[in-house]
C-alpha cells in the first residue's frame, strides 16, 4: 500500500508533491524486498541494494550512488589493465625481477581493492552481521581470499612451500582480484541505470499535471494561481491548447477535449456545460470554465499514479536462481576452506599449517562467484541485445524469465490491436447523391474546424485532390456539429441530435448508420438544405499486423481478453472482426488493474499489452507487462516488454527469446556449479592421499577463469 504520509502531506491543491525524498516522510523501501520499509536512505538488510523512495520526486538529480561507483570505475580501470597486462605479460618481457613484479602489482592493485572495491567488502560483512547471506558475501570472500593470499606471497614468500614458487616468486593473483572489482563495478553501475527507469512511469504521470491554472475571481477578474491553490468550487478557465488542471464540471462554453492519456479513448470528447472534465486532458478547440470538484490526491489522475507505486511495490520480486542458492553456497564453502585449514593443520604433511592456509585459499579462489555471478546476467545481456535487433525492448530480467510462463493475454484496443488515430472510412451517399459530393462539401465545411475529426476529414478530400469551397459563414458552438454557409447552401454536419433540432429525417440511412456503429466506428450526418444527403465515417483502423499476431498467439495457447475504455458495441464489434471470444468495455484504468487481479486469483498468469496512460497500472500489476513503442511513455516506463514498432507479433518473438534465456541460464548455472562441485573438493586436497595431487592457487584462478569463459561463450548463443 501506498504509505499515507507521502500523500496525506501534500498541499491541498497538489497530488505530486509528496515524493520529495529530501522531505521529513519520506519512506524507503528495497526494490527487491518491498517489505523492508524506513524512514531514511540506506542499504537493504537482506540484500545490500540501496534503498529509494517509495514514490520519486518530479525532478530527480542523478543517483548518488551511481555517480559514485562510476567515479570508482573509471578512476581504477587503467590500473586494473596495467596490472593485467603486466600479470600476462610481465615474465615474457623481463620488465622486472619477478619478485619486483609482485611489488609492483600490488601497489597497483591495492587501490583498487581498498577503495574502488570497498563498497563490497562493506557489503559483504553487513550480510554476514545481518545474517543474510548473499552475492555480496560471496564478492568479498572471493576478492578479499585473492588478495590477502598474494599479498602474504609477496610480504612473506618465505612462508610458502618450494613447490609455489614459480619463475623466482610464488604466484599472486592481484589481476583477478582488480578485474573482479572493476567489473562489478561495471555491472553495478549498468543495474544502477536500468533500476532508474522503474520510477519513469511515476515520474511521467507526474509531469501531466498542468503547472498553473486561470481561476475567476468573484468579481470576475482572472487570475494564474499555482496548481497546490486550487480549492474544490472555484472557477477556473480553460483556453484552447491548455490542460484542464483539475476534476470538475463545465459551467461555460463547448469545446472537445482529448481525453486519450487517461481513458484510452481515441476520439476527443465534445464538452457542454454540465459535463465533467479529467485533469490532466486536453483541451483542443474552445475555451471552457469549470468548477473544480476534486483536487490533490482526490483526482484521477492523482489516484492512477497511487494505484501504479501500489502495484509496483506490491509485485513481488522474482527470486533468481543464483540467489536462491547463494546462501547456502557461501555458508558451504566458508565452512569447506575452515575444514580444510584445520583438517591440513592437524593431519597434513610439515610444513601442515601453512598446506592448511594455501589449500583453504584455493578453495576459496576457486570458488570464487565470478562464474556464478555472470551466469544470469550475461545471459540477460545477450538477450536484451538480440531482442533489441528484432523490435522488442526488456527492461530487466524478471521479464525474460516470466514471459515464457504467461498463459493469458489482456489487449487494449486503441493504439494496439488499432491504430490508435482517426482515419477517414468512407462516405455513404444517400439515394441521388455521389460520395466524392458528399465528402467534398463536408471537408468544405469543415475547414473552419478545429476539431481532430473534422481535420480527418479534410485531409481526406485534399488527398483525393477535391476542389474544396470556402465557407461562407461557420458556426461551431453547439457542441453536437458545425453549421454554416457553403456556395450559397446551408449546410449542417453532426449527430444525430443535430440533425433532430434542425428537423432533418434521418431514417432512410439509420439502417447503415447502425451496422457501421455496430462496426466500432463513429458516423456524421451532413445535411443540405435541411435534407440529409450521407454520411460521414470515421473509424480506428485495425493494424494490418494484429490478425496474424492473434493467430500465433493463440496457436501458443494463450488466452486473448481484450479490455478498452471504448464502449461495448464498439469492443464487441472488434472482438468479432478478431475472433476474441471475451472482450470487456467501458473499462476505467482501476477495471483494469482489477481484470489483471481477479485472473491471478483464478492461477492464471497474466500479460497486460498496451499502449496508453490509462493502460499503466495494469501493465504494472500484471506479470509481464508489454507496451506499444507507438504509445505514451508513461506506458513504456510502466511495462517491462517495449514493442518498439508497436506489433503484436513481436509478444510471440519475446516470448521465443524468454524460453531459449531461461534454458540458456540454466545451462550457465549448471557450469558455475559444475565446476565448484568438481574443483572444491580438489582444492581441498581430497584427491592427494590417492594421487598426491593438489590444486594451487593459480590453477583454481586459471580454472575459475575458464569456468567464466565457458558461461560468456554459452550466453552468446542466443546470438544465432
Amino acid at each position: 500500500m501506498v504509505n499515507p504520509a507521502l500523500t496525506d502531506k501534500a498541499p491541498t491543491g497538489s497530488t505530486m508533491n509528496a515524493a520529495n525524498s529530501g522531505s521529513p516522510g519520506t519512506i524507503y523501501t528495497c526494490p527487491m524486498h518491498p517489505e523492508i520499509r524506513q524512514d531514511h536512505p540506506g542499504n537493504c538488510p537482506k540484500c545490500g541494494m540501496t534503498l529509494e523512495p517509495v514514490l520519486p520526486e518530479l525532478e530527480e538529480g542523478e543517483n548518488a550512488e551511481f555517480v559514485d561507483f562510476q567515479r570508482r570505475f573509471w578512476w581504477t580501470l587503467p590500473l586494473t589493465v596495467i596490472v593485467t597486462v603486466i600479470a600476462m605479460f610481465g615474465h615474457r618481457l623481463n620488465w622486472f625481477e619477478m619478485a619486483t613484479q609482485s611489488w609492483v602489482e600490488l601497489a597497483l592493485s591495492s587501490p583498487i581493492l581498498l577503495w574502488a572495491g570497498w563498497p563490497f567488502f562493506a557489503r559483504g560483512w553487513q550480510s554476514v552481521v545481518h545474517r543474510s547471506p548473499n552475492m555480496w558475501t560471496l564478492i568479498g570472500l572471493g576478492i578479499g581470499a585473492a588478495f590477502v593470499y598474494s599479498v602474504v606471497a609477496t610480504v612473506a614468500p618465505e612462508v610458502f612451500p618450494a613447490s609455489f614458487v614459480s619463475m623466482g616468486r610464488v604466484g599472486v593473483y592481484f589481476e583477478a582480484a582488480a578485474v573482479i572489482v572493476s567489473l562489478t563495478l561495471l555491472g553495478q553501475m549498468l543495474e544502477l541505470k536500468a533500476r532508474s527507469q522503474t520510477s519513469a512511469a511515476i515520474r511521467s504521470l507526474l509531469g501531466l499535471a498542468p503547472k498553473t491554472a486561470r481561476r475567476i475571481r468573484d468579481d470576475g477578474v482572472e487570475e494564474d494561481i499555482a496548481l497546490a491553490s486550487v480549492h474544490v468550487g472555484d472557477k477556473l478557465r480553460i483556453r484552447p491548447g491548455e490542460k484542464v488542471p483539475v476534476d470538475g464540471t463545465v459551467v461555460e462554453g463547448s469545446s472537445s477535449v482529448d481525453e486519450s492519456m487517461l481513458t484510452g479513448e481515441p476520439m476527443p470528447v465534445t464538452k457542454r456545460v454540465g459535463d465533467k472534465v479529467i485533469g490532466a486532458t486536453l483541451n483542443t478547440s474552445g475555451a471552457l470554465v469549470m468548477r473544480s470538484e476534486r483536487v490533490g490526491s482526490a483526482t484521477v489522475l492523482a489516484q492512477i499514479v497511487q494505484m501504479v507505486a501500489q502495484a509496483q511495490r506490491s509485485k513481488a520480486p522474482m527470486q533468481r536462481m543464483a540467489d536462491v542458492v547463494a546462501g547456502y553456497f557461501v555458508v558451504s564453502v566458508v565452512g569447506i576452506a575452515v575444514l580444510t585449514f584445520l583438517a591440513w593443520g592437524f593431519f597434513g604433511p610439515e610444513p601442515s599449517w601453512v598446506y592448511g592456509l594455501i589449500n583453504a585459499v584455493a578453495v576459496l579462489i576457486i570458488a570464487c562467484p565470478c562464474a556464478l555471478g555472470l551466469a544470469t546476467p550475461m545471459s540477460i545481456m545477450v538477450a536484451t541485445g538480440r531482442g533489441a535487433t528484432r523490435g522488442v525492448l526488456f527492461r530487466d530480467a524478471s521479464a525474460i524469465e516470466n514471459l515464457r510462463k504467461i498463459d493469458t493475454l489482456i489487449i487494449d484496443k486503441t493504439g494496439t490491436l488499432t491504430e490508435g488515430r482517426p482515419a477517414f472510412d468512407r462516405a455513404v451517399p444517400a439515394p441521388g447523391f455521389e460520395a466524392d459530393e458528399v465528402l467534398r462539401l463536408a471537408a468544405s465545411l469543415d475547414q473552419g474546424s478545429e476539431h481532430p475529426l473534422a481535420e480527418t476529414i479534410v485531409r481526406a478530400a485534399r488527398e483525393r485532390g477535391m476542389k474544396l469551397d470556402k465557407p461562407e459563414a461557420f458556426d461551431s458552438g453547439s457542441g453536437i456539429g458545425v453549421r454554416g454557409q457553403v456556395a450559397g447552401r446551408a449546410l449542417a454536419l453532426g449527430n444525430t441530435t443535430l440533425m433532430q433540432q434542425l428537423g432533418v429525417t434521418v431514417e432512410h440511412l439509420l439502417p447503415q448508420a447502425e451496422a457501421l456503429r455496430a462496426e466500432g466506428a463513429s458516423v456524421m450526418h451532413l445535411a443540405v438544405d435541411g435534407q440529409l444527403i450521407g454520411l460521414l465515417v470515421v473509424s480506428d483502423p485495425i493494424k494490418p499486423s494484429t490478425p496474424e499476431a492473434l493467430a500465433a498467439l493463440r496457436a501458443a495457447g494463450l488466452r486473448i481478453v481484450m479490455a478498452t475504455g471504448d464502449g461495448l458495441t464498439t469492443a464487441r464489434a472488434v472482438a468479432a472482426r478478431l475472433g476474441i471470444d471475451e472482450a470487456h468495455g467501458e473499462v476505467k484504468p482501476v477495471d483494469k488493474l482489477t481484470l489483471v487481479e481477479r485472473l491471478q486469483k483464478e492461477g492464471r498468469i497474466v500479460a497486460m499489452a498496451g499502449d496508453g496512460i490509462n493502460d499503466a497500472p495494469a501493465l504494472v500489476k500484471a506479470d509481464v507487462g508489454v507496451a506499444m513503442g507507438t504509445g505514451t511513455d508513461v506506458a513504456m516506463n510502466s511495462a517491462q516488454v517495449t514493442l518498439v514498432k508497436g506489433d503484436l507479433r513481436g509478444i510471440a518473438i519475446a516470448r521465443s527469446l524468454s524460453e531459449a534465456t531461461v534454458a540458456n541460464m540454466k545451462q550457465n548455472l549448471m557450469f558455475a556449479f559444475l565446476y565448484n562441485a568438481l574443483g572444491v573438493p580438489i582444492a581441498a586436497g581430497v584427491l592427494y592421499p590417492l594421487t598426491g595431487w593438489l590444486l594451487s592457487p593459480l590453477i583454481a584462478a586459471l580454472a575459475m577463469s575458464f569456468s567464466s569463459a565457458s558461461v560468456i561463450g554459452n550466453a552468446l548463443r542466443l546470438r544465432d
